[in-house]
């Protein structure tokens, strides 16, 4: 196959740059949250209960972006640790709201430090406008992109 018959430039192509952002970003998350006993998972989950209390097992899955499954396993593993509770039977439906233990919210402010720390690290070369403008920018692609926006 010659160059000229590759369908996406790898140098170039800005999807391709995201998603090794992407995966930079986890891996220095990963590195920060492994001495404390977190995965990037373990961490985003605390995350989410803490901003909205009562999430189900399919929230939370979608909001860390695993499967339900991995979630019901993680949440099973944080139930045994503490970090969370949920009610032995569904008030309304089957939807088990899950809520974080103080004990929880103590592994949390933890882990937020250190995440904070790689971000931070992250953001180091930019300016406050040239954040402004990434965060906008990446706003409208994933706008964009879950829209269906064609562009047109």
């Amino acid at each position: 196959m010659s160059q000229d018959e590759i369908g996406v430039d790898l140098e170039t192509s800005l999807g391709y740059l995201l998603k090794e952002a992407s995966s930079a970003l986890r891996v220095a998350m990963e590195e920060v949250l492994r001495p404390l006993g977190m995965s990037v998972t373990h961490y985003s989950c605390l995350e989410l209960l803490a901003q909205r209390p009562g999430l189900s097992n399919s929230e939370l899955a979608r909001g860390a972006f695993v499967t339900r499954q991995s979630m019901n396993v993680l949440l099973q593993a944080l139930e045994r640790e503490g970090q969370v509770t949920r009610p032995a039977e569904a008030p309304v439906g089957k939807v088990l709201p899950t809520r974080l233990t103080p004990r929880g919210r103590r592994k949390l402010e933890k882990a937020t430090v250190v995440v904070r720390s790689v971000e931070v690290r992250m953001l180091a070369g930019m300016t406050e406008a040239e954040q402004s403008g990434a965060f906008r920018m990446l706003q409208s692609m994933i706008h964009s992109l879950r829209d269906g926006n064609d562009g047109a």
